[in-house]
């Protein structure tokens, strides 16, 4: 072992130490919330909604909060603190935190004091298999498929709230996670936009703000990863199954073709030779708003198409793995080829065939059967619902 390794082993297990001293010795602050979102990737998702809820209500002048990120900081409205993990604040604020707020597991180290109030938001419906309901792992960082299941199930019991998006969300995550606190069933907080900001205006603001084109269609393209694509631990590569090239030359004089990675996938693939066909958004953008300026959504297996159907508008499947992907790498739920509320493609061709001559009404029925299976709790209320729950009459004000 190299001495650089020993050192850093070292201080690891010194600020864990510390971090349980903390939680013995510092009082509990009653006004502090922490919060991250993808474990610090980005400022996205249901615990950015539920913030800026929070700031919308004036919460943010009467709690302290605490933003954890990774590597940048980001650009985050109303009053706050931006801490980066792993550091001494870090373990300061996690260990006197009144309020978590997380959408993802966080690192196994941790010990909830009793008195913490921990809202696990979890970051989409799930179409592949979760934690105790996989039959094998292949994520970077994890020994054994026997060690993953029981550091996830020791993981939710920490978790006070567990918010779901649906019937189908609750039994599942109940089961894959040996869950028995309480389930909120509200819908998703990041989607509350989608009602709010699904209208022409709103539209073409969002449109100018991220200077995409008002004389073009465009397209949003949101791959999921894949488990045994990694180049190391929590870090994916982009898939470019893709033919970029067919794909522009089918579309370029028509659309906008917007890219958006998963936030475990990094890649630095140059897309400027495609003459502005291809925008890539990073994790900066929060994902909400390219679908309410898309006019249709390409994915695979990703949770994107439950959040998207909200919008009624085509989805396409392209699904080049599917065979491996489902048999191999995670397993489905449900039957994904039957239920699935757009075309699926094989091939780049096929995807663009499909692009040109399926019709969104072919799909009617599928699609009303999804929405009302998967989004039936999903009413543009959610984050007040939250609000209301964690901090009371504090949060209380007229609703949008």
């Amino acid at each position: 072992m190299s001495v650089k390794k020993i050192i850093r082993g070292f201080i690891k297990n010194s600020c864990i130490i510390l971090y349980r001293v903390m939680n013995v010795l510092i009082p509990l602050s009653e006004k502090r919330v922490v919060i991250s979102s993808s474990l610090g990737k980005s400022y996205s998702g249901n615990p950015k909604a539920i913030y800026e809820e929070m700031v919308r209500r004036g919460l943010t002048q009467k709690y302290e909060c605490i933003w954890f990120y990774e590597k940048d900081r980001f650009d985050i409205p109303g009053r706050h603190i931006q801490v980066k993990y792993g550091r001494l604040r870090y373990i300061y604020y996690m260990a006197t935190a009144k309020f978590w707020i997380f959408d993802a597991r966080q690192p196994k180290f941790l010990r909830k004091r009793d008195r913490v109030t921990y809202i696990q938001t979890w970051h989409g419906t799930p179409l592949k298999k979760l934690a105790l309901d996989m039959d094998a792992v292949y994520m970077a960082g994890e020994e054994s498929i026997e060690e993953y299941k029981e550091e996830f199930r020791r993981n939710a019991q920490t978790w006070d709230y567990l918010i779901s998006q649906n019937p189908f969300s609750s039994e599942v995550f109940a089961r894959a996670f040996d869950y028995s606190g309480r389930m909120l069933e509200i819908g998703y907080p990041r989607n509350d936009v989608l009602f709010r900001r699904n209208n022409d205006t709103d539209i073409k603001k969002l449109k100018r703000k991220l200077n995409l084109p008002d004389d073009k269609k465009i397209m949003l393209y949101a791959p999921t990863w894949r488990d045994d694509e990694s180049f190391g631990l929590g870090r994916y590569h982009y898939s470019d199954a893709l033919r970029m090239d067919d794909v522009y030359n089918a579309f370029g004089r028509d659309y906008v073709l917007i890219l958006k990675y998963h936030y475990l996938v990094e890649d630095k693939t140059d897309w400027s030779g495609y003459n502005g066909f291809v925008r890539l958004f990073d994790k900066s953008v929060d994902i909400a708003s390219l679908y309410l300026v898309s006019d249709i959504l390409i994915t695979d297996y990703s949770s994107v198409m439950f959040d998207y159907s909200i919008l009624n508008r085509p989805m396409y499947f392209y699904c080049y793995d599917l065979g491996r992907y489902k048999n191999v790498l995670r397993g489905f739920y449900f039957d994904f080829e039957k239920s699935s509320p757009g075309p699926i493609s094989d091939t780049t061709e096929s995807l663009i065939s499909d692009i040109i001559n399926a019709r969104h009404e072919d799909y009617a029925e599928q699609y009303e059967e999804f929405r009302k299976c998967y989004n039936p709790w999903d009413d543009g209320r959610s984050c007040s619902k939250v609000v209301r729950l964690l901090f009371g009459d504090e949060g209380d004000m007229e609703d949008i």
